[in-house]
């Protein structure tokens, strides 16, 4: 239990620290610890090694897109079976 804890640990200080680099070393480290429940986890990670890396070293965020995103879908929730999509569109416009 407390390699489990362990590992968790330095994870989340992975992530916090944005240390992509240290990514790889962590997913060895901790298959090698052949914790249970893991393998799954592990193997998704190492399948999306590069993006996973990326996504924690390179300064870029889509959450400004993402953003844009969940309000154009509230306000599509909030317009549903109301008007059709001139309304919806005039609404987006004028959020925007």
């Amino acid at each position: 239990m407390t390699t489990l804890t362990t590992r968790i640990r330095e994870f989340a200080a992975i992530l916090t620290g944005r240390r992509g680099q240290d990514l790889p070393d962590w997913i060895a480290t901790t298959r090698a610890d052949a914790l249970p429940g893991f393998d799954s986890y592990l193997n998704g990670l190492d399948k999306d090694r590069d993006a996973a890396v990326a996504g924690l070293t390179v300064p870029y965020s889509n959450g400004p897109t993402e953003g844009v995103n969940t309000k154009i879908k509230l306000l599509k929730r909030q317009a549903y079976g109301k008007a059709g999509f001139s309304l919806l569109r005039k609404r987006i416009l004028l959020t925007g």
